[in-house]
Parts: C-alpha cells; structure tokens; sequence
C-alpha cells in the first residue's frame, strides 16, 4: 500500500520509498534536525499523518537543506526536494499537510 502525500506530490510512494529516503536524510541532517523528520522516516510511520503549517514548512526547509547536502545523491535528493516543495505549498497556505 502506498503512501498518499498532499499539496502536490503526485503518485503514491511505498513505504519502504519512504524508509530508504530516511536513511539518505539521516545522513545528511544533524541529529536534532533528523529528530525533526524521523517520525516520517524512520521506517514506523503510521499514516494518516497531520502536520499543522509552521511544522511543515521547518520540514520543507530541512528537506531542502538535505537535498543539497554532498552526502545525498541526486535521485534522492529530487526525492527530498518534491517532498520538501509539497510541505512548503501546504505551509504557506495556511493549511495541515496529510500523508495517508
């Protein structure tokens, strides 16, 4: 079963996408940035997921932060920059970003 993430990520990802994405950002985040985002990584996320605005957008910044780090290689670092686009789109709307 995939995973269903709003504000413009288009397709479902499956879990273990999401997982193997988890393990790039952990590298490429400090520890206190990582614990940020672990909840949606770290391989037990149970959907749905509500995250209010101001801590999608934090998210959506981290995963860009990621993104250009030089430990992240690329097809996961455009992984990262689609998701950290939907949070930042779900932030500055003012609305809760869903994963399902």
């Amino acid at each position: 079963m995939g995973i269903s993430i709003s504000h413009g990520v288009p397709s479902t990802r499956s879990a273990l996408t999401i997982n193997n994405l988890g393990q790039h950002l952990a590298h490429a985040l400090t520890g206190s940035e990582w614990r940020e985002v672990a909840h949606l990584f770290d391989g037990r996320l149970y959907t749905p997921v509500y995250t209010p605005p101001a801590e999608a957008g934090r998210i959506g910044d981290l995963l860009h932060k990621a993104a250009g780090h030089r430990a992240m290689e690329s097809g996961w670092g455009d992984l990262a920059i689609l998701i950290g686009d939907s949070a930042r789109r779900a932030a500055r709307a003012g609305q809760t970003w869903e994963w399902s």
